[in-house]
């Protein structure tokens, strides 16, 4: 029959677009068949962006339209459109935020994927968007649409679990089996669950969202057989329900190729955090929680000759994702007297050099030795500071 979009239904402090599709679905008349359960992440820097900035759509099976869209109509008025306008308290967060705007959509054929292209990688306008049969909302319909148009021609798995009402009414503290997670380390299908180097867990939410974990995979079966492992525990939490997603997570799909530049100036700044100028003009971000990409950051020296790949944000700096020396300049000191072992100095342009102490010369004016990064080949952030996009260099 078709295909359903949705986004924006969530806010810094609440909600959740995922779980606003599965209580829909869950109430969906009987003679309807749900295919392709999709959650697709879009551009990083949307100014409108919620928690995840993630978009979820699902094909949908049946005889009749006219009936599917009259529920779709009953359900928007009474469940969605009540979440317009939801902001998060600001002592809470003091991100700059706007109201939840939800949109819906509905199309008889997926759009060109080039909207999905769009979204992922820049900002993109309500207008720019193709319109679909039938939308429902606002500015929700532009993440609701990539959603549908997204080819997944690479792609992970996420499946994700929801709490039950009193739980999330009573902000109790999350409750998952972290020693049935931890044996889930040995299925290599499942990824970004755990950061030993911060020992964070990562496959549950902070806030006070009805998500209790969202557990990401390579493989279907190894997403779904690792959720119910831990559902089926005694030390989880009651769950109302669980979905694995197909979604655009771990592609780069948000990236171009990579770019190599040579170094024309490296700025420590507060916490840590560089800026490298290139010769060609752009302009380098290594962020303090970026990790072993702030750390090589740090060492690099004008001239260096540097791979790298990142996200161009709004200000015109590039925020690095992953970065790799490619060749280093040699360090440049002047060489010691074979007699004293002191530096020698220079007597004067174009002359000799000479020991301060003994008073030898030499006709060597300067020593050229390696110098040794801090890491050979590509590095990039933790995987607590990994974005959703990102693929990691490993599993």
């Amino acid at each position: 029959m078709g295909w359903l979009g949705l986004d924006d239904t969530d806010h810094l402090g609440g909600g959740c677009t995922t779980y606003s599709l599965f209580e829909l679905l869950q109430n969906l008349p009987s003679d309807y068949q749900v295919n392709n359960f999709r959650l697709v992440r879009l551009y990083p820097f949307a100014r409108r962006r919620t928690r995840g900035n993630a978009a979820v759509a699902v094909e949908i099976l049946g005889q009749s339209d006219e009936k599917l869209i009259d529920y779709l109509d009953q359900w928007w008025v009474q469940k969605i459109l009540p979440l317009k306008g939801m902001v998060t308290d600001s002592s809470i967060s003091n991100r700059t935020q706007f109201p939840a705007d939800p949109g819906m959509v509905w199309f008889e054929t997926q759009p060109d994927e080039a909207t999905y292209w769009n979204c992922v990688q820049r900002e993109v306008t309500i207008d720019e968007i193709p319109n679909a049969k039938i939308s429902w909302g606002g500015h929700g319909k532009i993440g609701a649409t990539a959603a549908v148009a997204w080819p997944a021609d690479t792609f992970t798995f996420e499946a994700i679990s929801w709490r039950q009402q009193t739980a999330i009414d009573n902000c109790i503290p999350r409750r998952v089996d972290f020693d049935r997670l931890r044996e889930l380390d040995n299925d290599p299908n499942i990824f970004m669950s755990r950061d030993l180097r911060s020992k964070s867990v990562l496959i549950s939410p902070r806030g006070n969202c009805p998500v209790l974990f969202g557990l990401r995979a390579k493989t279907h079966q190894s997403a779904l057989q690792g959720c119910k492992y831990l559902i089926d525990s005694n030390d989880t939490e009651p769950v109302v329900g669980n979905v694995v997603f197909q979604t655009n997570q771990a592609t780069d799909d948000h990236l171009l190729a990579n770019l190599t530049a040579t170094v024309k100036n490296v700025e420590v700044k507060k916490r840590g955090t560089v800026k490298l100028v290139c010769h060609t003009g752009e302009t380098l971000m290594a962020f303090s929680e970026s990790g072993d990409v702030k750390l090589l950051a740090q060492w690099l020296k004008p001239d260096d000759k540097i791979s790298y790949n990142g996200l161009l944000s709004p200000d015109g700096a590039i925020h690095l994702e992953r970065i790799k020396l490619v060749e280093a300049v040699p360090k440049k000191q002047r060489p010691k007297c074979n007699v004293c072992d002191v530096t020698m100095k220079s007597m004067g342009k174009g002359q000799q050099l000479r020991c301060p102490k003994c008073r030898k010369t030499s006709n060597l004016d300067w020593d050229f030795t390696e110098r040794i990064p801090p890491f050979m080949g590509w590095v990039q952030p933790p995987k607590d500071s990994l974005r959703h996009l990102s693929k990691p260099l490993t599993g």
